[in-house]
């Protein structure tokens, strides 16, 4: 009976302490809930509105029709009417559209002959998924009825950009890059700065001539060089075991590496400032990293995801490092083609090193 009470008294201390304890009981109750709600409303394994671009350069009802057939099955969200192939090929390696829908000038002819195909569905196959939603998407051309010369359904031709082998490993190495940066850059930065306070060698920092933006940087740049060695290490392994291909510039891939290695030990940052323990600090990082990892594109298509996840997923730095680096590492785009992300990474970086300064500086008043 003594024993009972025992244990008891210790189960009592506990609830108290996590009663105490705001950020952990915050994470008994919104890991569940936000698993629940990523995973029954912003997780969409079919894949719909894909962006697209059409080339038209029949412009008979008959191409209008099968355009507008491919729309109707909510796969493709046609954005673009362009001029050309060219055109398409240029979207596509930007990565501002998935598929690309090219239907040449003698369309209708193409329809009465049987042994060629009528039209080409361009696709970015970077992204694996993707390339299984065009592979409907062509099912559906061919069983549409769209000819006025013949019952023969037309003939969609699929070409393949930037991973006709379909081999996954190609989609998922440069994703890597994303997850594991995140986890350790900002984990690492997180907990560095609460060691420092927990063992008090925080207040000993602060008697120095040391500013509080120098102290931070100088806290950050040895994890800058962690996570380049991280990178460098998954690209020597993707290519040699995987022959994950470097389309573009090796020069630019680290660039994009860097603005999110930054961004990221930004964001540890902010939280060193919000948590009071090293236990804390791993809680509030994998609270982060659980909807970058489903919400960033890096496991799902961005594009099926309902308007209100696309939205959160927006503020997400991994959603935009994984448009960077598919898109210099597989595409071959330039760093202008994708400066618009670029960007808006270097902006995430800017205000939370303003947030992360700011906040330190309350805290040792």
């Amino acid at each position: 009976m003594k024993s009972f009470q025992r244990i008891f008294a210790i189960v009592k201390k506990e609830i108290r302490q996590l009663r105490r304890d705001r950020l952990t009981f915050g994470m008994i109750v919104g890991i569940p809930v936000i698993q629940l709600l990523m995973f029954g409303y912003a997780i969409n394994m079919d894949v719909r509105n894909l962006d697209a671009a059409v080339a038209d350069l029949s412009g008979t009802s008959a191409s209008r029709q099968i355009v507008m057939d491919i729309s109707q099955t909510q796969i493709v969200n046609v954005i673009a009417q362009v001029s050309g192939a060219g055109e398409l090929e240029r979207l596509l390696r930007q990565g501002k559209i998935s598929v690309g829908i090219f239907i040449p000038a003698d369309f209708d002819r193409r329809l009465q002959q049987a042994d060629r195909a009528a039209m080409q569905l361009l696709v970015d196959g970077s992204d694996t998924v993707v390339q299984s939603a065009a592979a409907q998407l062509a099912l559906v051309a061919q069983q549409a009825r769209t000819s006025p010369y013949n019952d023969r359904p037309p003939v969609m031709e699929l070409r393949t950009y930037f991973n006709p082998e379909r081999r996954s490993p190609v989609n998922t190495v440069p994703g890597l890059i994303g997850v594991i940066l995140t986890i350790t850059m900002i984990l690492f930065t997180a907990i560095a700065i609460v060691r420092e306070r927990e063992r008090g060698n925080l207040e000993m920092l602060i008697t120095t001539p040391l500013k509080t933006p120098e102290l931070m940087l100088a806290k950050i740049l040895p994890y800058v060089l962690i996570g380049l060695v991280q990178v460098s290490l998954v690209l020597l392994l993707g290519h040699f075991l995987f022959q994950v291909p470097m389309v573009g510039s090796l020069l630019n891939t680290y660039t994009v590496t860097l603005a999110f290695i930054v961004a990221n030990l930004a964001l540890g940052l902010v939280i060193s400032t919000l948590v009071s323990t090293q236990f804390q600090a791993m809680q509030l990082t994998f609270f982060i990293l659980l909807p970058s990892i489903l919400m960033s594109g890096f496991m799902f298509p961005f594009a099926g995801m309902p308007r209100t996840a696309q939205v959160i997923a927006e503020v997400l730095p991994l959603t935009h490092f994984m448009r960077l680096i598919r898109g210099v590492m597989l595409r071959g785009a330039s760093l202008q083609e994708l400066s618009g992300e670029l960007l808006i990474l270097s902006g995430f970086s800017v205000v939370l090193m303003f947030l992360a300064v700011v906040r330190f500086s309350k805290r040792l008043d």
